[in-house]
């Protein structure tokens, strides 16, 4: 439009229609900056189109007829002879459309930059955390348990090899299901005293079994681990530290990384387990009918308040089955060397 200077204000005489079947009216038409203003004869504006939507309804015919793009209804002819005029309106047009193409492609850019942006968002913080949530739910049990075995394994490299006894594994067996869980696994030099891991796995240390009179130290920490697993699936712990694509390799294949277990197995042996609410312990005590008092009196935790367990031991004053019968008892702490 600057180019046009020239044209400002310029007027010409032409006959305008306000719709199809509208009679026409002589007009005054007058080409400003950035507008066509059609008035009539006393000086009254009766239309303002915008110059960058101005269509020609006869190009390279007189006298020249235009309209508003997209309203071939209202119409404008200029009268004969306003050559002036059109040659100014048809340069402006030719202006608009070289101008016009580098707008789209501006906002087609625009457009792109702030699609990009999103996906770029979404696979940053968003399709991490869904991807493994949807994998935490379709990973069978099947899996998970395999999953705990390969941890298992790793563990062991690190922590020692697991203690087996022909003899001690039964009633090692009896006191998993005692406990709640699917497998128990007694470690020699585990640096915590218990971890839970994918597959219903609890390893323990051998201390928890030979150091205390009451297999029902043993089985409250196991316990422990399963109320805190209730809190952060283990294999959700285990993805999150695995990453993105550990995590996608996994849905596809049903393959776990060797390099993401062996770091995983290091971190869990190196982590401090998060602190469990006493209600949350509790509430497991007594689901599993498991006595919290020699636990608590155990202080073999960290970050629970044992008082308050031992004052509100959901057990106090109830039968219940026995953790594990004394025989049994006594030949499951022989199960790392007598």
């Amino acid at each position: 439009m600057t180019a046009l200077k020239k044209y400002q204000r310029l007027e010409a005489s032409g006959l305008w229609r306000a719709g199809p079947r509208a009679e026409p009216c002589e007009v005054v038409v007058s080409l400003g900056k950035a507008t066509l203003t059609i008035s009539d004869l006393d000086d009254l504006a009766l239309a303002h189109w915008s110059l960058a939507a101005l269509a020609r309804a006869n190009p390279g015919q007189e006298p020249a007829i235009y309209h508003p793009d997209g309203d071939p209804g209202e119409t404008l002819e200029l009268a004969e002879g306003e050559s002036t005029m059109t040659d100014a309106i048809e340069r402006l047009r030719r202006a608009v459309e070289r101008v016009r193409p580098r707008r789209r492609r501006g906002l087609r850019r625009l457009v792109l930059l702030i699609v990009l942006a999103f996906a770029l968002w979404g696979s940053v913080f968003w399709l991490p955390g869904a991807m493994r949530d949807y994998a935490v739910m379709v990973v069978p049990p099947i899996k998970r348990q395999e999953i705990g075995r390969a941890l298992t394994a790793r563990i062991e490299t690190l922590a020692g090899p697991a203690c087996q006894d022909v003899e001690a594994n039964i009633p090692l067996a009896a006191l998993a299901r005692r406990s709640g869980i699917r497998r128990l696994v007694v470690l020699r030099d585990l640096p915590r005293p218990a971890l839970y891991l994918p597959g219903d796995i609890v390893l323990v240390d051998r201390s928890l079994i030979e150091d205390h009179e009451d297999p029902a130290v043993v089985a409250g920490h196991v316990v422990a681990e399963h109320a805190r697993a209730g809190g952060d699936d283990p294999l959700a712990h285990l993805l999150r530290d695995a990453g993105p694509i550990a995590t996608l390799r996994l849905v596809t294949t049903g393959e776990m990384s060797r390099r993401a277990l062996a770091r995983h197995a290091r971190r869990l042996l190196d982590e401090t387990p998060a602190p469990l609410p006493p209600a949350v312990l509790l509430a497991g005590f007594a689901a599993a009918e498991i006595p919290a008092t020699p636990f608590a009196r155990a202080g073999t935790i960290g970050g629970v308040e044992m008082a308050e367990i031992e004052a509100q031991d959901p057990m106090r004053g109830r039968d219940s089955t026995p953790v594990l019968a004394d025989r049994d008892w006594v030949l499951l702490q022989t199960i790392c060397g007598r």
